[in-house]
């Protein structure tokens, strides 16, 4: 532990992910798609998330830095005909490949400040011949640019975040098919199944190597998991492999490595505690998620897994009164400064009607309340 002076946020997760004591507690918030809302409204420029100003603005509002992150690098498709287009509301693509041709629309939701997959590029066993063919031809190159812009940025605000690809299981159910259409080609075609996703895993190993080999302190596997999605078994068939190799990449290039488990808990987080994670990110705890914060430490089992998160996003709004926010902050914290092992953080990101008095507000608690053995 450092002693003798305040740390810094970036002293302060570092030490803890190192297995160390910081002075506090650490409170390190996604401030993304707040931002992303701000920008939308006109109060934030268009290129406020790359600029030094929005890293001034996490020192402002006493929040550690980590996200948004990066993919740092460039995904070329040959042997295809890619066609992007906008359509209103809708991003619209079209892949034709010699195995046949796949089509994707995600739609822009003004309401929320988000997109969704409104058709799904594969839609059914018949389009992975294709989808296969495309991940075949496939390559990556490193784009360290905006990891290094960053690094500049951040200094001692926070930790520089790379992201890897998903595992082959989650870019099918999370982007590309979606978790209906993929239960239903594991049932059907599961052999068919198979030989895509280790195609799909041939392609992301080469994306993650070059992912773990980026200037970032910090390497996710951004997966959006949640337990009623993907349960213990589908894990175990078809996640825990990469989970455990890329760890391990990441363990022996000598930083850490986190998963985004921003769902219910109760039937993944020994899982993913077991698989070699530095720290799982964003949890949600009762009474928005499925888990007491009370109870995390049972749920992780044996593992000496960091567990960060805590503060659902639905209590930096008007929908949660003051003196709520402030007996959850408290309840969180009375946990996490029993032993260094936690990072309190938002679960999963501040949404775009967050209230930034409740965003100061949690450092002013973490300063009250987050002394380790008080």
């Amino acid at each position: 532990m450092i002693t003798g002076h305040t740390m810094t946020e970036r002293q302060r997760v570092l030490t803890l992910l190192a297995g160390g004591r910081p002075d506090r507690v650490p409170w390190f918030g996604d401030l993304d798609y707040w931002a992303t809302a701000l920008i939308g409204r006109g109060l934030k420029p268009p290129d406020f998330k790359e600029s030094d100003a929005y890293v001034d603005w996490h020192r402002d509002l006493r929040v550690g830095f980590y996200l948004q992150g990066s993919f740092p690098f460039r995904t070329i498709v040959e042997d295809c005909r890619v066609t992007e287009w906008r359509d209103g509301a809708a991003r619209r693509r079209r892949i034709e490949t010699p195995r046949g041709a796949l089509s994707e629309t995600w739609t822009w939701l003004p309401e929320s400040f988000a997109e969704a997959p409104t058709e799904h590029l594969v839609k059914s066993a018949a389009d992975l011949p294709a989808y296969r063919h495309l991940f075949e031809h496939t390559r990556f190159e490193p784009d360290y640019a905006f990891a290094e812009k960053r690094l500049r940025q951040v200094g001692e605000a926070g930790v520089v975040l790379c992201y890897l690809p998903k595992s082959p299981f989650m870019q099918m159910v999370a982007l590309d098919a979606g978790i209906a259409a993929v239960a239903e080609i594991h049932a059907d075609a599961p052999d068919e199944l198979a030989a895509t996703l280790a195609a799909v895993r041939s392609a992301h190993d080469r994306a993650a190597r070059i992912a773990v080999d980026s200037p970032a302190d910090v390497l996710m596997i951004p997966e959006n998991l949640s337990s009623e999605v993907v349960g213990p078994r589908f894990y175990e068939l078809h996640m825990r492999h990469y989970h455990e190799a890329w760890c391990r990449e990441i363990a022996a290039a000598g930083k850490h490595s986190c998963v985004h488990l921003d769902g219910t808990l109760k039937g993944l987080l020994r899982q993913v505690c077991s698989a070699g994670f530095t720290f799982v990110e964003a949890m949600t705890p009762a009474p928005v998620g499925d888990l007491e914060v009370e109870r995390w430490a049972e749920w992780r089992g044996g593992a000496p897994t960091v567990l960060w998160g805590g503060l659902p996003g639905v209590y930096f709004t008007d929908k949660v009164s003051d003196g709520e926010f402030d007996r959850h902050v408290e309840a969180v914290l009375r946990v996490m400064r029993s032993e260094p092992r936690y990072v309190l953080g938002v679960a999963d990101q501040v949404p775009p009607d967050g209230l930034e008095r409740r965003v100061r507000r949690v450092a002013e608690l973490v300063d009250e309340f987050g002394r380790y053995g008080a």
